[in-house]
């Protein structure tokens, strides 16, 4: 718990948005995998994590390790202005979100549906001169949008299409959450000491040393054909990208940093899909089971293997 960094009620922050694929349910295994002198002593002296999404794991360690510094990474710029909004100002993001919650709670289910198409809709109109690079009070809008969109938008979607609007149509929820006042002032004591970059994971490179604990959660190689029905910027990552990746866990590995890698495991589609076994064969690669949330058949939901990758010994994995 970082009562000396963060203050007491750091202790109870996490992730304040639905996420698909977020890593919640890997936050065990992914702990028990931790370089062990990093599990004993509870210290991290640099975190990096250049895909933070939903950062569950980033929220996890940041409330139970000491880190002296940690650097967040995302190429989704409207997430990292929900990031940079909470750090800069909770207070009026959640005066925002309140106001939302209040007008929303009162409406029917025609009025609510009309709100939420309303609010993608100026969303996405305010895209076209929209300044992501300086903080204003219009960033405290289009975050509380960001936020009210993915608690009520279908499943807690996040989806961009090609000219990076937001497309996900409304879900069904009785009471949905929009501001959890609490959660937001949490995480906001817990990113004032973050450095956060709305840049590739390439950026982070400069700054990894072998003082440094890296996390890589890269948007998930596709199962199938089918299965890569959603893309979170507009920026794609395919085979060649996932290459790039094994090339930079490489280079990091050299500088002797501690890296960790989750994928998805094409060996559920395909046994003879080698693609991250030959990719990662230096490394130590373990297969782990978790819960598959999402699919259009809801047969197919269930468990399956995960990859975690890791480029040191390690002990205790469970893999259950």
């Amino acid at each position: 718990m970082q009562v000396d960094l963060y203050g007491k009620e750091a202790k109870d922050a996490k992730p304040f948005l639905k996420w698909a694929g977020g890593k919640r349910q890997l936050i065990e295994k992914i702990e028990n995998i931790l370089p062990s002198n990093i599990r004993k002593s509870k210290k991290i002296d640099q975190y990096f994590e250049p895909f933070l999404g939903g950062g569950a794991i980033f929220f996890h360690l940041s409330t139970n390790y000491k880190i002296k510094e940690s650097f967040i990474y995302d190429i989704n710029k409207e997430l990292i202005l929900v990031y940079n909004t909470i750090k800069n100002d909770s207070d009026e993001l959640i005066n925002e979100l309140s106001y939302i919650e209040e007008n929303f709670s009162k409406l029917n289910d025609e009025k609510r549906k009309e709100f939420y198409l309303n609010t993608r809709k100026s969303f996405n109109h305010d895209l076209i001169d929209f300044d992501f690079n300086t903080f204003s009070k219009k960033h405290i809008k289009r975050a509380s949008q960001t936020i009210f969109l993915n608690k009520t938008g279908f499943n807690g979607l996040f989806r961009l299409n090609k000219k990076g609007e937001f497309n996900v149509p409304m879900g069904r929820y009785k009471n949905p959450k929009i501001c959890d006042f609490k959660n937001i002032s949490n995480v906001s004591k817990i990113l004032k000491n973050v450095k956060i970059f709305n840049k590739s994971f390439l950026d982070s490179e400069r700054f990894i040393s072998e003082k440094s604990l890296v996390y890589l959660d890269p948007p998930y190689r596709p199962l199938n054909k089918t299965s890569s029905f959603t893309s979170y910027s507009q920026n794609e990552f395919n085979d060649k990208e996932q290459r790039e990746l094994a090339d930079y866990f490489k280079r990091i590995s050299k500088k002797g940093a501690y890296a960790i890698l989750s994928n998805s495991d094409p060996k559920n589609e395909d046994p003879n899909d080698e693609f991250f076994d030959d990719i990662y064969k230096e490394f130590n690669i373990t297969r782990v089971k978790a819960k598959r949330f999402i699919n259009r058949n809801p047969k197919k939901r269930g468990d399956i293997n995960e990859i975690i990758v890791t480029n040191y010994p390690k002990k205790g994995v469970n893999n259950g």
